[in-house]
């Protein structure tokens, strides 16, 4: 079987010397990669920039800024490779990221969806810390049917775009990413390419995520970030396969549970305001601080979740 064809999207506003990283990284690689730029509307010499490198990219820019969905479905909509690797132009890829994704790929032709550890950098590329390892050996798969049960559960975390690479017919057939959704629109896009095939882990520092004031996600309010992870969890549980059914809770039961931990986070942060708005009524609920429990003990045990993972190597 041939070796999976990559093409990396990397997404860009007025961010041109963080890109220049990023580019650095896709043109680094061990295997050859088609490397497709989508420029949203940037207003500094992120153009002039790109149009210099000639036929080594394949360049779009778009006339008014689509967001970073908008830009992501350009990007793809271009695209021609059969695997998608995505990038956002604050993170970057090691060298080898491709190579071990497509050997990865090769053993599990079904996966759909490929996730890898990351490293989480300062500006200055210092490591800050690195995601955890998510189950057995170096590479295991998920069947399609357990994968939803899994990020209901949050033992399935397929991270932010620079972990995760997606078959490009799958993401095709799931409709793209949600121009209404102005975060998490990674984990919405995640919940619906899953739909169409199997999971695949691997459990090797493959990219790195900057973390710095400029991340659009440090803009959020705690309220804002509770109602998108209610509207995420209620798409996934709208998902679960049928043979779970027995064992899911009430889907308010789970938003309890998110209250209680935005409630918590607002507390770490000394927002006590925050905290008690953001917590109630959900404080009253036994059934939510029991989900809380086991929410905090299934991720101190994700090497071992309850569900089908298959090791592979």
């Amino acid at each position: 079987m041939a070796a999976a064809a990559f093409s990396i999207v990397i997404t860009t506003y007025n961010r041109l010397e963080l890109l220049k990283r990023a580019l650095r990284s896709a043109f680094d690689q061990t295997v050859t990669a088609e490397i497709v730029v989508v420029d949203n509307a940037s207003s500094d010499d992120t153009q002039s920039y790109l149009e210099s490198l000639g036929s080594s990219i394949l360049y779009i820019r778009n006339e008014v800024n689509t967001n970073h969905s908008g830009a992501v479905n350009a990007g793809v909509a271009a695209a021609s490779g059969d695997w998608l690797k995505l990038v956002d132009d604050d993170d970057y890829l090691a060298p080898n990221c491709l190579e071990v994704m497509a050997q990865a790929i090769a053993l599990r032709p079904e996966a759909v969806i490929c996730s890898c550890q990351a490293a989480q950098v300062n500006t200055e590329g210092t490591q800050l810390g690195l995601t955890p390892a998510t189950g057995p050996g170096k590479i295991f798969y998920i069947s399609q049917t357990d994968i939803h049960y899994g990020m209901l559960l949050e033992v399935v975390p397929f991270g932010t775009p620079i972990q995760v690479a997606v078959r490009r017919d799958a993401f095709l057939a799931s409709g793209g990413w949600d121009l209404t959704m102005t975060s998490c629109d990674d984990i919405d896009s995640w919940i619906r390419v899953a739909q169409h095939g199997d999971a695949l882990f691997i459990n090797q520092c493959l990219a790195y995520r900057t973390v710095w004031p400029g991340g659009y996600d440090q803009k959020i309010t705690l309220q804002r970030r509770l109602d998108t992870n209610m509207l995420i969890k209620s798409r996934i549980y709208q998902r679960v396969d049928p043979k779970y059914q027995s064992q899911l809770p009430k889907l308010s039961t789970i938003n309890q549970y998110l209250q209680l931990h935005w409630a918590i986070v607002a507390l770490k942060q000394k927002q006590l305001r925050a905290s008690t708005s953001l917590g109630f009524p959900a404080i009253f609920s036994p059934k939510a601080w029991q989900l809380l429990q086991q929410a905090i003990r299934m991720r101190k045990q994700t090497a071992n979740p309850p569900i089908q993972k298959i090791k592979l190597a």
